[in-house]
């Protein structure tokens, strides 16, 4: 007589479960989206000039006037927030795409490739990497005058593409021996569809992750090179250069620190969650069914 416990039993299969984005992340996205909209349609939105000097309000606080208050030459710092952002969102995602679009395809050929291509490439950005990067910005910037936003867009993409390159190689390194990537390669497959068609698709989730974070971290980057004087030449507005401006004149102004601070930490914020989301949302969890 068989057993009732072994005949009720299920087969156990497996399928996939994806984390939920959640509502918080759809808020991110929002404030996101709101940042960016500020930036491109700064020009036509119903702002003070960012350079226009109001005399009749030195270092004020928030009024009917001026929403987040003045400078200590008069200036709206609600417009300049806004007209500010466009220099960080420039900066960031200008620098990743240089990262990007140089460090993304060697980590992609270089897992694909193997061999001494990889060998060699991969000492060399490892070697890269053994110096701060901070640091080599930091001296190039400083050398290189006069600064221009272009310049320092250049100089901070090329100090972001070893680490693209690493972590890219290794989202790819896994991806590059699996079954339908032998099979390409058995049907004749060239390498660059074998790359483009197979090994792309697969990296792209945490390509978009990791180029959110790395964003993030060169506005942040951005910021600090503002506060030493080495980002883009006042008087044009960005959030680093009011927070470095604000030093001198804190404790008769604290309004011209608190409200740029505000503004750049929802935005690493929102950047750093989204990222972390997505990350967390296309990692393949395997449940028994």
């Amino acid at each position: 007589m068989s057993d009732p416990a072994v005949d009720l039993e299920v087969p156990v299969d497996l399928a996939t479960e994806r984390a939920p984005l959640g509502p918080l992340f759809w808020i991110c996205v929002a404030w996101l989206g709101l940042n960016i909209l500020g930036a491109i349609f700064a020009n036509v939105l119903p702002l003070i000039n960012p350079l226009a000097q109001d005399y009749n309000f030195i270092n004020t606080g928030p009024s009917l006037h001026h929403w987040l208050g003045t400078d200590d030459l008069g200036r709206d710092i609600l417009s300049r927030i806004v007209y500010g952002s466009r220099v960080s969102l420039l900066v960031g995602s200008g620098s990743m795409v240089i990262g990007f679009g140089v460090g993304m395809p060697l980590g992609m050929l270089a897992a694909y490739r193997r061999g001494r291509f990889d060998a060699v490439v991969t000492a060399v950005m490892y070697v890269l990497l053994a110096f701060p990067a901070i640091i080599a910005v930091i001296a190039v910037l400083s050398f290189w005058t006069p600064r221009t936003l272009l310049k320092i867009i250049i100089v901070i993409g090329a100090a972001s593409i070893p680490l693209v390159y690493r972590v890219i190689r290794s989202a790819a390194l896994s991806i590059a021996t699996r079954e339908f990537v032998t099979v390409a390669q058995v049907q004749g497959a060239r390498d660059s569809r074998i790359i483009w068609r197979e090994l792309l698709p697969n990296v792209a989730p945490i390509a978009v992750s990791f180029l959110l974070i790395g964003v993030a971290t060169v506005v942040t980057l951005e910021g600090a090179l503002a506060f030493l004087g080495l980002s883009v030449n006042p008087p044009t507005p960005s959030w680093g250069n009011m927070i470095n401006e604000s030093r001198t004149i804190l404790s008769q102004n604290p309004w011209l620190a608190i409200f740029p601070s505000i503004a750049l930490g929802l935005f690493l914020l929102s950047l750093n969650y989204i990222g972390d989301r997505l990350r967390a949302h296309f990692e393949v969890a395997e449940v028994k069914l």
